[in-house]
């Protein structure tokens, strides 16, 4: 191989849903250049069983979150002011990226955008996530730490207090997104989570309407519902929970009859489909045209770990509305998905794929 076959092969381990204009301009080498040379790679057998993501193969784009979580067990009772004997678990987390793996085990072209540090939390991150989406837009920014989040529990699993370092996504601008515009306007869904700021949710809203894209928000907490767009108009999903709900309408939820008033509230904003989630209880939906439903929660008997369960639940749902399922339908496969992943250990069940969800499905249909 020349040192021209060699970079991009290099390249592409490292960036293997990298578009040929991509590699193209990291490298330095014009397009048609590196269509030739991907072509003999491919004839020789030294590229195989990988297709590119070409502009003409629409990608779902998730926008925010990407950081590790590390929980650790005390052994004793806690004292402060002093070591204490522990034991710790490191896994990848963020709402986006969560999602973004899920959707990519599901079959989907996949893109994250997120800012992360140039440090060794990103080197994880990108170890577990680079076989389910495309990473290289993701922005590192080498004076700032990649997001963490750390729990310190008791021996029973209960939080005695948790520690989270996410400065950095307030360095998530418009103007990081405007470089990836070209991917955004081509997008077949975009995502995004409540992890950024106010106005760059807003762009992408911009973008969603300009560009005829579907969009779904997805709240992360309940102090940062203050990032709503200020319009609902033009949101096609937004997946919710009760706390959330609440703290945007400032009302409360205590029954049935107001569970379901705030996910139609939404749909009288704007926004086409809304679910609110309930935990133990289900989850409401609405949508235009739509009366607001309520639908039990799959019941769980040993549940492992509820970490990852809400972006499991999301993609889920998108996953099978994509797929063309009326709306009950893929909620329903979003709780299938979450009820699931309780029973796993990891944020995100590796033994996840389109198969098996639809095995599920109709398991659960039974």
């Amino acid at each position: 191989m020349d040192s021209k076959e060699v970079k991009i092969l290099n390249f592409l381990r490292k960036n293997p849903y990298a578009s040929q204009l991509e590699i193209a301009n990291e490298l330095q080498m014009s397009r048609p250049a590196v269509a030739n040379i991907i072509s003999g790679l491919i004839k020789s057998g030294k590229i195989t069983g990988r297709a590119y993501i070409l502009p003409e193969n629409k990608e779902i784009i998730c926008i925010g979150g990407a950081n590790v979580d590390r929980k650790y067990i005390v052994k004793n009772k806690l004292q402060m002011g002093t070591s204490n004997p522990t034991t710790s678990l490191q896994s990848i987390g963020g709402v986006a990226r969560n999602i973004a793996e899920n959707l990519g085990r599901l079959g989907h072209s996949v893109r994250l955008l997120s800012v992360v540090g140039n440090d060794m939390e990103y080197e994880s991150i990108e170890k577990v996530s680079s076989p389910w989406m495309n990473l290289f837009s993701v922005e590192k920014l080498s004076n700032y730490s990649t997001g963490t989040y750390s729990a310190i529990l008791d021996t029973h699993g209960e939080m005695l207090f948790a520690l989270a370092n996410m400065d950095i996504y307030d360095q998530f601008s418009v103007e990081y997104l405007k470089k990836h515009e070209a991917h955004l306007a081509n997008a077949q869904l975009l995502i995004i989570d409540m992890n950024c700021p106010k106005d760059v949710i807003e762009y992408i809203q911009t973008v969603s309407i300009g560009h005829k894209i579907p969009l779904a928000i997805i709240p992360v907490s309940s102090p940062k519902m203050n990032r709503m767009p200020e319009s609902l108009d033009g949101i096609d999903w937004l997946i919710t929970n009760k706390d959330e709900a609440e703290t945007y309408f400032k009302m409360n939820i205590e029954d049935d009859a107001s569970w379901k008033k705030a996910a139609q509230l939404f749909v009288e904003e704007g926004i086409k489909q809304v679910v609110v989630t309930g935990g133990s209880k289900g989850v409401v939906f609405a949508g235009q045209n739509l009366d607001a439903t309520i639908i039990p929660a799959i019941h769980v008997a040993d549940i492992v770990d509820v970490t990852g369960a809400g972006d499991a639940f999301v993609s889920g749902t998108l996953h099978a509305w994509l797929e063309a399922s009326e709306i009950n339908q893929a909620v329903i496969t979003g709780m299938i998905n979450a009820s699931k992943t309780l029973q796993s250990a990891e944020t995100v069940r590796t033994e996840l794929t389109k198969i098996g969800l639809d095995n599920e499905l109709e398991e659960y249909k039974r």
